[in-house]
């Protein structure tokens, strides 16, 4: 059983910087793409940055170019998105997710959270003014 657990979202002031962190367990994920999405009260998930576990090539949303880095460690299982720069319009629950990554390279699919079958329970990401 596929299983994501999130960590490292918290309060931080503009410009300030975190890591957030996503422990993956249950299979092998050489087949398959992570990526991170965030969403706010009324709002749809949107993409914010993905990276294919195998090869790791790196994908991100406009906004979050430059300021965002998405990287993975294979021994831990773990992906990780190191948010530096971060303005108040950032502030959203940011969940990680798993895909197959045949079709990553199209940004339909990697940015269509409804063809992610994997979730994390979210992390609150507060940044304040």
């Amino acid at each position: 059983q596929v299983q994501l657990v999130e960590s490292g979202g918290g309060l931080v002031q503009a410009g300030g910087s975190l890591r957030l962190s996503c422990a993956a367990s249950g299979r092998s994920f050489s087949s398959y793409a992570m990526a991170w999405f965030c969403q706010v009260p009324g709002k749809e998930r949107e993409f914010v940055a993905g990276i294919r576990w195998s090869g790791g090539s790196t994908y991100y949303a406009d906004s979050v170019k430059g300021r965002f880095t998405i990287s993975r460690d294979n021994a831990k299982n773990t992906v990780y998105l190191q948010m530096n720069s971060l303005k108040p319009e950032d502030t959203a629950v940011y969940y990680c997710a798993l895909t197959l990554s045949r079709y990553y390279s199209d940004n339909y699919y990697r940015s269509n959270y409804e063809l992610y079958d994997h979730w994390g329970q979210g992390t609150q990401v507060t940044v304040s003014s």
